[in-house]
């Protein structure tokens, strides 16, 4: 079974930092995709970073929105993917949720919540 459990949210206030991390397991973690989605109240949950597979080169990928103020990065020795946060904005509070595919299904984590406020 596979299983994912980020953790690392918070409060900050604006212009800080936070890194969350993801831990997985029951699965091969180095041959996964992985994302970070997050879903602030009211609205879609919508894809903030992602970073492919190690065989293809562990690539990142952003959204506009967090490009340049977020990096994605990934430990395979310790099953875990990290989002680095800086420059944190209000409207980046939402939770944030970690995802995988493993067997052609997605595998989600529990969220862990951002809050930026001052």
């Amino acid at each position: 079974q596979v299983q994912l459990v980020e953790s690392g949210g918070g409060l900050v206030q604006p212009g800080g930092s936070l890194r969350l991390s993801c831990v997985g397991s029951g699965t091969i973690f180095s041959l996964s995709r992985l994302d970070w989605y997050r879903q602030a109240p009211g609205k879609q949950r919508e894809l903030v970073a992602t970073i492919s597979s190690s065989p293809t080169g562990g690539i990142p990928n952003y959204a506009d929105s967090v490009k340049g103020r977020f990096t994605i990065s990934r430990d395979n020795a310790k099953n875990t993917a990290y989002l680095q946060m800086n420059s944190l904005k209000p409207e980046d509070t939402a939770v944030y949720y970690c995802r995988t595919i493993s067997d052609s299904r997605p595998y989600w984590g529990q969220g862990t919540q951002v809050t930026v406020s001052s």
